[in-house]
């Protein structure tokens, strides 16, 4: 377990800075497939949801019990939902009108904010992949995966309003950048106060506060920004799909 923490920084490293990804399609692209947003989007829920009930969840529950472990899942949830009601998180840029983007002063306020909004959420997922790798390589690559996946769009979101008011690439990769830095030091702050006295009670603890935050990220957000680009039927097509892969690829590694 300890032989994989800087495993685990790095991926959660790698999956945040996925962001800027959606950095660059923002910038050169400008509106990427529809329909490669809705079933990528319904994707990574897929693996999310089904691997935080069937991996994380059930790791806490073979560690602390049922009750303890479900009371960590629901504390998670809790969580992120208090950090949702905070600080909204929405892809404010998608829903911009002409009108709108001629006033570049609210535009770059709107790619800060979302900056910070995205930043925010973004550190609990560091603890996500982190906790993972923890628990087996495997299952972190594969929570890191899922959240590099519904980073793309988050980096697009932001570099977009900033483009848009500054007409420079640099700016918007830079605050795309910024937020998904956010990943790897919430992983970081996660190695420094967890590895004192981390053992398998404290882990099932973390890994099933983990799974409760994977499913609020999942539901609250990820479906319902994946049905908004308007092919509700693909993306819960890509939700069955994650699910599939993910289930495969556990039974593989078993």
């Amino acid at each position: 377990m300890f032989t994989n923490i800087g495993y685990a920084l790095l991926l959660s490293a790698l999956a945040g800075l996925s962001t800027t990804i959606g950095s660059l399609l923002g910038i050169f692209v400008k509106k990427p497939c529809s329909r490669f947003m809705t079933l990528t989007l319904g994707f990574s829920a897929g693996i999310m949801i089904l691997v935080s009930f069937v991996e994380l969840l059930q790791k806490g529950i073979e560690s602390i019990g049922f009750a303890s472990a479900h009371l960590a899942f629901f504390f998670g949830i809790i969580v992120m939902f208090l950090i949702d009601v905070s600080i909204p998180h929405e892809y404010m840029a998608e829903h911009l009108s002409e009108e709108d983007r001629s006033r570049k002063r609210n535009l770059a306020r709107t790619g800060l904010f979302v900056a910070l909004g995205i930043a925010i959420h973004n550190f609990p997922e560091g603890l996500a992949a982190f906790a993972g790798t923890l628990q087996s390589v495997s299952l972190g690559s594969a929570i890191a995966v899922a959240i590099a996946i519904h980073n793309i769009p988050e980096g697009l979101a932001v570099s977009v309003p900033v483009y848009a008011a500054t007409g420079s690439r640099s700016k918007a990769f830079l605050w795309s950048f910024l937020s998904g830095l956010a990943e790897p030091v919430g992983a970081g702050i996660a190695a420094i106060f967890l590895m004192p006295f981390l053992n398998q009670t404290v882990l099932g603890v973390v890994l099933a506060a983990v799974a409760g935050i994977m499913v609020f990220i999942s539901i609250d957000e990820l479906v319902p920004v994946s049905r908004s680009y308007g092919h509700e039927h693909l993306s819960i097509v890509g939700v069955v799909i994650g699910m599939m892969v993910m289930a495969v690829s556990l039974w593989m590694i078993k």
